[in-house]
């Protein structure tokens, strides 16, 4: 494909790959070095002068280092006079910190947003940010596009008999209503409180009827996972006859892969768009690698890449 190339940074280089071969492309070459201060350098290995550049990096650990490393990637392809970099996260960093819900304290996803735009990025590409006021933040175009039908080709391929989509909390009625649409298949939500001076909400009723059905929980991310695994025992309560679900970026992090071997999920349905360490006969990963390439090769050649959302 001529004038395009994508470059990897360190954080996840199986999915550059994967993309880049989809695009029927060899990924663009650079070097990093990490000095003993802990200083980075990187040298890009060829030249992109007025090309069209796509770099990749998602938010995953160490995940100081890489986002350092992305933006000297950035900065390294503007001053080698790339014509246009695209910066392609996959799982935006600090996709949480999107508010100031307490005193003193960054609105981390926009500062993100600023680096990335200051260190030389011309547009962004991302897959199903954790809020929609996140895309605001962006003083260049920013498409954000969504695995959700990635994961519904996956589930309807097995069945949807009895099936039903679950929120764990109202806070996920609108990610659930994305799902059950692509689906065709009701919805179910979990009500969840707090009593006289508890800190953690607790489930207290169902709203839907999930007895007897296979659930589907649905979520934009999974951390350590509290949220799913105590969900899925008040299903099981109330008389599910099993439970899955399916979340978008599998990030897993503390006890998370341990907790999902103890808990009576079924089944946890992800993407790649961050890379899991670790593994687990419960978790089946999907490439979000078609995705990325269709959208990379429609932003390269200028159409719409609205479509895709």
């Amino acid at each position: 494909m001529d004038g395009l190339k994508v470059f990897s940074g360190s954080s996840h280089p199986a999915l550059a790959q994967a993309i880049c071969k989809c695009l029927g492309i060899a990924p663009g070459r650079l070097s990093t070095t990490r000095f003993s201060n802990e200083n980075l350098k990187v040298r890009i290995e060829e030249n992109v002068r007025e090309q069209d550049v796509f770099v990749v990096q998602t938010s995953a650990p160490p995940l100081s280092e890489n986002i350092v490393e992305l933006l000297i990637l950035l900065d390294a392809l503007t001053h080698a006079s790339a014509r246009r970099v695209t910066a392609v996260l996959p799982y935006f960093p600090y996709a949480r910190s999107d508010k100031k819900d307490e005193p003193r304290i960054s609105i981390t996803a926009r500062l993100m947003a600023d680096l990335v735009a200051t260190a030389g990025a011309n547009r962004v590409l991302t897959i199903d940010l954790h809020s929609p006021q996140i895309q605001g933040f962006f003083s260049m175009p920013a498409d954000q596009l969504t695995a959700v039908p990635v994961l519904c080709e996956r589930l309807r391929a097995d069945g949807l008999e009895e099936a039903i989509v679950v929120a764990a909390d109202v806070g996920e009625a609108k990610d659930a209503a994305v799902f059950a649409k692509h689906l065709g298949l009701p919805i179910a939500i979990i009500d969840k409180r707090r009593s006289g001076d508890e800190e953690r909400a607790e489930a207290v009723a169902v709203i839907g009827d999930v007895r007897g059905k296979r659930c589907l929980l649905v979520d934009d991310e999974i951390a350590t996972g509290g949220t799913i695994f105590s969900a899925t025992d008040f299903l099981f309560e109330q008389g599910a006859r099993g439970v899955s679900a399916a979340v978008v970026h599998p990030v897993l992090s503390g006890r998370a892969l341990e907790r999902l071997g103890a808990s009576r999920l079924e089944r946890l349905l992800v993407t790649d768009t961050i890379p899991i360490a670790a593994t687990s006969p419960k978790i089946e990963v999907l490439s979000v690698a078609p995705l990325l390439a269709e959208a990379i090769t429609r932003i390269h050649d200028g159409r719409s890449v609205s479509a895709l959302f």
